[in-house]
């Protein structure tokens, strides 16, 4: 009787344990801090008046607009190369903004843009499994796991974030309270 026991608690325990502590727990988490970074940030995009997307503390840094169109761009290409999901296209006038510093980011264009980018990230997180999680994917010279793909670029938006946060501050501008 007790080799029964042993045998049937040795036999599900793993099960147990992945399930309890494993990949549902990480990607629980991550699926639940994609959608408070993206609410937070979008709160923080929203913030800056339409007429200040261009500003930049110094010349050396982006734009305010091109910061948000920055951490759309870097979170759609994270969550693509995790999740295997065809990336959504970037619209041709954010990308010039990116690119050319003497265009302004339309600050209409770039929130819902950093909105599509947070709905398809929260989507491409919520359909990983646990094999996407650990397979090891990207372009030739960065290639990480799923999972470090979406925790890095949660890390990296971020520092942007808060980086964003200082350009509201240098205007005069109350960010939002902190969310987590």
């Amino acid at each position: 009787m007790k080799t029964r026991l042993l045998t049937i608690f040795l036999a599900i325990s793993p099960v147990f344990i992945s399930q309890a502590f494993g990949q549902d727990a990480i990607k629980d988490a991550l699926v639940k801090h994609w959608k408070t970074t993206g609410e937070f940030t979008i709160a923080v995009a929203k913030m800056m008046p339409a007429a200040d997307y261009g500003f930049r503390p110094v010349p050396e840094e982006l734009s305010f607009g091109q910061l948000m169109i920055q951490i759309a761009v870097a979170n759609v290409g994270a969550c693509a190369n995790a999740s295997g999901i065809a990336r959504p296209a970037t619209p041709p006038e954010l990308t010039k903004a990116l690119r050319d510093e003497k265009v302004d980011a339309n600050k209409d264009a770039a929130v819902k843009y950093l909105s599509d980018t947070f709905e398809f990230c929260n989507q491409a997180v919520a359909a990983m499994t646990p094999e996407k999680m650990r397979a090891t994917v990207g372009p030739k010279g960065r290639e990480m796991t799923g999972f470090e793909w979406l925790w890095a670029y949660f890390t990296h938006t971020a520092h942007h974030r808060g980086q964003a946060e200082v350009y509201l501050r240098v205007r005069g501008i109350k960010p939002p309270d902190y969310v987590f």
